[in-house]
This record gives structure tokens, C-alpha cells and sequence, in this order.
């Protein structure tokens, strides 16, 4: 027997634990498993080999995520531990140390990968008040009078409801901020779309005349909500 085919069977391989992982994904090919997870097929084939204490976290992450398992998971079915009968490990001789991932190594990774979950659940906290504080911001002046303003309303049922409008702006510049525009304006006329208009009542063609009765939202090309329309020719 020559040394390469020595080699060959003396090496850890995964190929199969791999391939019935992405058969779970629907995923047909080391190609295709490349192409969804964003990692080189270079980088399978290690992890195919038995390399997997040399590989990035960020890499593991990512095919953790495709193959639908935590890194934690991953780590432990490539490691020579997890070798099936299917590809049993070689028996004329032990594999040294540089053939295989040591336990140190793993449990590394395994650290580096839950500080690296703890890193990101601390920047999505840190984001999400971020967020908050400046829609708090946006929103101040209409925090602050809203509550009177009703109150007023409800003491004084002759208190003009335009005066209450200035005070909607702070709702309207945070829509503003975040791409939010409306679908028209409540008593527009224009053209029918069903890609953008719910009609409430009656029937009419793509292109007949509706009058809008209740705003719609869109951001960007896509579709919050719908402006609610009715025909014109139905009006009495």
C-alpha cells in the first residue's frame, strides 16, 4: 500500500456526517452549500478533514445557521469523538496530534463562539435603546402635549380640532425619518390599483376613478398598508 492511500485511510473524514446534514436543508451539493452559506468549498473541505478546531468561528457560524444546528452542535459532530461507523476511525494507528483537533482547541472555539453571542445580544440591546431613545426624542413635544390637548377636548367640546393638528407633526417627521410615505391623501381622486388600493364597497376596473378614504403606508417599494378607496360613480 502506498503512503498517499496510508494517509487517505488514516484521516479523519466527514464527508458523510456533512452530507446528511444538508440532505436535512435540502441541500444537494458542497457547491450549493458554498453558494447559501457564503464559505469557500476550501473551507468545507477542512471541516470535511477533521480540521474543525482551525476553522474561524465566523465561518461555523455561518454554516451553523444554513445547516439549521448551533455551533455548539457542530463542534461536536466534527470532532474525532463523533466519527460513526460508518467512517470508523483508523485502527493501524493513532492519529498525532496535528491530525486532529485537541479538546483544548475545541473548547476554545466553543468559548470564543458564546462570547461572540453574548457580544452581539449586548449590541442588539444596545441598538435597540439606541433606537427608542431617539424616537423618544422625535416624538418629545408630542408626548408632552398630547395628553393635555385631549384633556382639554374632553373638558371643552367647543375647542377647535384644527388646533390639535400642529401637534401630529412630531409623528409625521419620525415616519419621515424612517422612509414611511403615505399612498395619497383622504379625498384624493385618482386612478384604481389594486396593487395599492383596497376598495371598501362596490366593483371597479384598474384605472376607473376612486376617491381615497382612509390613508395608506408604503416604505420604499414596499407595502405597509393599502389606501382604502371607493368608486366616485357610486356617490350619490
Amino acid at each position: 500500500m502506498s503512503a498517499s492511500s496510508h494517509k487517505n485511510q488514516s484521516a479523519p473524514n466527514y464527508t458523510q456526517q456533512l452530507q446528511y446534514l444538508m440532505q436535512q436543508v435540502d441541500v444537494s451539493s458542497f457547491r450549493q452549500l458554498s453558494r447559501v452559506s457564503g464559505v469557500s468549498e476550501r473551507q468545507l473541505k477542512r471541516l470535511r478533514q477533521g480540521e474543525v478546531s482551525q476553522m474561524r468561528v465566523e465561518t461555523l457560524l455561518k454554516l451553523s445557521q444554513v445547516l439549521q444546528i448551533s455551533v455548539d452542535q457542530l463542534l461536536t459532530l466534527f470532532s474525532p469523538e463523533s466519527i460513526s461507523p460508518m467512517t470508523p476511525p483508523p485502527r493501524d494507528r493513532t492519529p498525532s496530534s496535528s491530525e486532529i483537533p485537541t479538546r483544548q482547541s475545541l473548547d476554545n472555539l466553543k468559548q470564543e463562539y458564546h462570547r461572540l453571542q453574548q457580544q452581539f445580544a449586548e449590541q442588539r440591546e444596545t441598538l435597540l435603546q439606541e433606537f427608542q431613545q431617539s424616537s423618544v426624542q422625535v416624538l418629545e413635544s408630542w408626548l408632552l402635549q398630547w395628553p393635555t390637548a385631549a384633556y382639554a377636548v374632553t373638558q371643552n367640546d367647543q375647542l377647535p380640532a384644527i388646533r390639535l393638528l400642529p401637534l401630529i407633526k412630531p409623528v409625521e417627521q419620525l415616519l419621515q425619518q424612517w422612509g414611511i410615505d403615505a399612498i395619497a391623501s383622504v379625498g384624493d381622486e385618482l386612478a384604481y390599483d389594486p396593487q395599492w388600493h383596497q376598495l371598501m364597497s362596490g366593483t371597479v376596473q384598474p384605472g376607473e376613478v376612486v376617491r381615497v378614504r382612509y390613508v395608506g403606508y408604503r416604505q420604499g417599494d414596499k407595502l405597509l398598508y393599502r389606501a382604502k378607496v371607493s368608486p366616485v360613480n357610486n356617490e350619490g
